[in-house]
């Protein structure tokens, strides 16, 4: 083979030359790293009308949270999620194992609820209620005050470490930690309840999982809040992901309205916009910087963006300033912006709340008509029937009576069938959460056994509390004959 000759396999080098040096007269394509160090996210701490209310919503779920635990329902925690004993205590009611379809159902109608919101108001959930959000927007309102403002925070991030940036970051970390520290505490006081928790917190007698979940609740709130922040929601939310499938062109978002801020730039403000030639916007990139995501929101709508409305109050107040109408950058639609008008309700909005409120009805009837009474019903066995002396068919059975009430009851224990069943009334109590076994025997005489319709007849087992008759539970199983 010639040396001008060469194979069409030989690979190229970054520079254009293939291996054996010959120029190919092609440019390479260039690659890049998929891997980009996370910029600091200096936020900086805005005023106005939607951070006013992110702020009241902030404070009240704050404040619902941290009393929770220490509020009471007739002597007991008014949420207790007892897991040693199987057992959720929530505002009167106790539901153990057996409900869980009813919790299933309680998550199947919140998640209802998100869809339904996300199709009107997009993600204001995001940006007014979320955990990561309510609690990062409070660290940051820490970091704000011991530090100071952005431009103060940004100032010390670059400055060496004296005495003063020392004492400040630990000041803030120290706060950090005692925040996540009474974040943990909570928590782990639904679980345990929170004055028995803090006895054992304060005579060091916690118990392994205890002490394990206040550790790592705390850890997970630090790290959540000041470290990842925002890679949070724009990495590891899956809201971020899938809630661009439930928008239409009816959704509310943040929009930029860009036929009005077009062209963007520095101008004076004694001179108007429109002699310039230029649009609002003066490009002063205070919505950037407010934004805890660090998205240009002028770029149009983004998956990072959780709709918290700083950049909406960053902006007006330029606006203002600047002697121009507010709302540049404002809660819109993209039929809005394209200045074509609504259509309507829209059909899957309608489909979503239809389900909701049918889900909800449905829930509602279901929780209002609980009876906190079980009856599992266990045949014998060993022998489906046994014969007696007389000619008569005798079945024996097990009554598993649970008492999922707070209180415990006197019991009255009926059994009838469609044949006639020798068996008197019984009274047995059970105490609250008890689980009571009752060995039941039932006789069926010849005469009844001759004169049955079949050889599996059903038999009915009622289970009636003595001092409420609404408080009672029928369950339905077979009595055994023997063949003819």
């Amino acid at each position: 083979m010639s040396g001008e000759q060469r194979s069409s396999g030989e690979a190229k080098t970054a520079t254009g030359r293939s291996s054996a040096g010959v120029e190919t007269g092609r440019p390479l394509p260039q690659t890049s790293s998929l891997y980009a160090k996370r910029k600091k996210i200096q936020m900086l701490w805005v005023n106005g009308r939607f951070q006013s209310l992110r702020r009241y919503v902030l404070t009240l779920l704050v404040l619902f949270f941290y009393l929770l635990p220490w509020l009471s329902w007739d002597g007991r925690p008014l949420v207790w999620l007892n897991l040693p004993e199987r057992k959720f205590m929530i505002v009167g009611l106790i539901f153990w194992p057996q409900d869980f379809i009813l919790l299933s159902w309680l998550l199947i109608i919140s998640a209802f609820s998100l869809f339904c919101f996300t199709v009107y108001a997009g993600r204001l959930w995001c940006g007014f209620a979320c955990p990561q959000t309510v609690w990062t927007l409070l660290y940051t309102w820490v970091e704000y005050v011991v530090e100071g403002n952005r431009n103060q925070r940004i100032k010390l991030d670059r400055s060496p470490w004296t005495t003063n940036k020392v004492l400040r970051r630990g000041a803030k970390h120290f706060i950090w930690l005692l925040l996540a520290a009474s974040i943990s505490f909570t928590c782990v006081g639904i679980f345990t309840p929170i004055r028995e928790l803090g006895r054992e917190v304060l005579s060091l007698e916690l118990s392994f999982a205890e002490a394990f979940w206040l550790i790592f609740i705390a850890a997970l709130s630090y790290v959540f809040s000041t470290g990842l922040r925002e890679q949070v929601c724009i990495y590891m939310c899956p809201y971020a992901r899938f809630q661009s499938v439930m928008f239409d062109r009816d959704t509310l978002i943040i929009s930029y309205d860009e036929r009005r801020g077009e062209p963007r730039g520095k101008r004076r403000r004694s001179i108007s916009a429109e002699a310039q030639g230029m649009g609002s916007c003066v490009d002063c990139d205070l919505c950037v910087n407010a934004c805890p995501t660090g998205i240009d929101i002028r770029d149009g709508l983004q998956a990072a963006c959780i709709a918290c409305a700083a950049c909406i109050d960053a902006c007006d107040g330029v606006m203002t300033r600047m002697g121009y109408e507010p709302g540049l950058i404002r809660y819109s639609t993209e039929n809005e912006l394209s200045g074509v008008e609504k259509r309507g309700v829209s059909p899957q909005l309608v489909g979503y709340g239809v389900i909701l409120v049918v889900m909800i009805a449905l829930f509602s009837y279901a929780i209002s008509h609980r009876i906190p009474l079980e009856l599992d019903i266990i045949r014998d066995r060993n022998r489906l029937y046994r014969e007696t002396y007389d000619g008569g068919v005798e079945n024996v059975y097990t009554l598993k009576i649970i008492n999922m009430d707070q209180i415990g009851h006197d019991f009255r224990i009926k059994a009838h069938g469609e044949i006639p069943l020798g068996y008197d009334e019984q009274m047995v109590f059970v105490d609250s959460g008890e689980v009571f076994s009752l060995p039941l025997h039932l006789v069926a005489t010849a005469k009844q056994v001759s004169d049955a319709p079949s050889q599996n007849v059903g038999v009915a087992f009622t289970v009636q509390a003595e001092k409420n008759s609404s408080f009672s539970v029928t369950e339905w199983s077979r009595f055994i004959l023997p063949a003819r």
